[in-house]
């Protein structure tokens, strides 16, 4: 416990350092004259200073213990000095337990945190129209529960079936801390439920997966124009002659990883060009990110973000009116609730689960 207690002290004082670091070059006139540069150096301060000010107050602590302590050992010392001394004594030990507690969870969660904006896919899996309306439902849900944390979406791109389903929607949704909260959803999800179409009352299990992808700013991703190849074309489907007889689809090919992306959602080629980039760089984001993390944890599996639609993370069981959660083996969620938007404990029992498994592989 004293070994890990020592690496996860040395490694906030390089935290501290490079918040140090990072200030003094804020400081250089070279950088003030450098937009990109200074915002982006902006950023990664703004990331630690929590961190920072949390471990200060730490240090602070366990000075005003060493001090209190050398007091205690002075057995010179007035009477009345020592028994304040050792008032205080307890009272900072109980202040750095929970500074440190409270310094490590924040640690573990920080880069999650600073990730306010995220691009969700969801698409019908097995079970035809009845995968379709569940995929719909997914989004409402996913809706809602952004009102609720007063978050904005922007609707990307989306694929209608013939009872208003949702074969595909792609949406973004911004706010503080969104990551953090919704990188939990990438996987498989499961319906047990009777279908509108189904006549003899028969339950019947669908699936619809879902994947998020945190989006990246410019600067966090640069994507040479030279990889990327443009095809432009007529967009199909429903939606008015000029979405059928004006070039405005756009596909954009990224010649290195493979990814590609399309969208037509929008009449003016201009728009949905910019959608698509938007898609494309959090596609690629995610997929070096992916790289990082599987040479990261080769030896341990991490949850948040890992975007695999083919695990089954949730069961949504409408007769009984239970949504069960795999990950954490629980099925004590109200389905009505979760469908409702209303995920925050849901959510909160994933945060924790998470967070108790990167504590261990800190």
């Amino acid at each position: 416990m004293a070994k890990e207690k020592d690496s996860l002290l040395t490694k906030l004082d390089e935290i501290e350092a490079r918040y140090n670091e990072i200030g003094n070059q804020i400081a250089e006139p070279e950088i003030a004259c450098n937009p990109i540069r200074l915002i982006a150096l902006s950023k990664e301060q703004g990331k630690l200073k929590a961190i920072v000010t949390k471990y200060r107050r730490y240090k602070k602590t366990a000075a005003g213990i060493e001090e209190a302590e050398q007091i205690l050992a002075d057995s010179t010392a007035d009477e009345d000095f020592r028994e304040l001394a050792k008032e205080e004594l307890q009272q900072f030990e109980g202040q750095k337990s929970a500074l440190l507690k409270e310094i490590t969870n924040t640690l573990v969660m920080a880069d999650d945190m600073g990730i306010d904006s995220v691009i969700m896919e969801i698409r019908a899996g097995t079970g035809g129209e009845e995968a379709a309306l569940f995929a719909r439902d997914l989004y409402n849900m996913y809706v809602k529960y952004a009102e609720n944390r007063r978050w904005k979406v922007e609707q990307l791109d989306f694929s209608v079936s013939e009872k208003n389903g949702f074969r595909e929607a792609i949406f973004n949704i911004k706010g503080p801390g969104v990551w953090s909260e919704l990188g939990y959803e990438g996987g498989g999800h499961r319906v047990q439920r009777v279908p509108e179409t189904e006549s003899q009352g028969r339950i019947h299990t669908s699936a619809a997966t879902v994947a998020v992808l945190p989006e990246p700013e410019e600067l966090d991703i640069q994507i040479a124009p030279d990889d990327v190849v443009e095809h432009v074309s007529r967009s199909s489907g429903p939606g008015g002659q000029n979405v059928n007889k004006i070039s405005s689809a756009i596909k954009l090919e990224h010649i290195p990883t493979g990814i590609t992306v399309s969208m037509q959602e929008e009449q003016s080629q201009h728009k949905n060009r910019a959608k698509a980039w938007r898609l494309l760089r959090s596609r690629i984001y995610e997929y070096h990110q992916s790289k990082k993390r599987a040479e990261r944890d080769s030896q341990r599996k991490t949850m948040i973000g890992s975007g695999d639609r083919s695990q089954k993370v949730r069961t949504y069981n409408y007769p009984q009116n239970r949504v069960t959660d795999h990950r954490i083996n629980s099925s004590r969620y109200n389905l009505d609730k979760i469908m409702a938007g209303d995920m925050s404990e849901l959510i909160a029992a994933l945060k924790d689960y998470d967070r108790e498994q990167r504590l261990k592989n800190l």
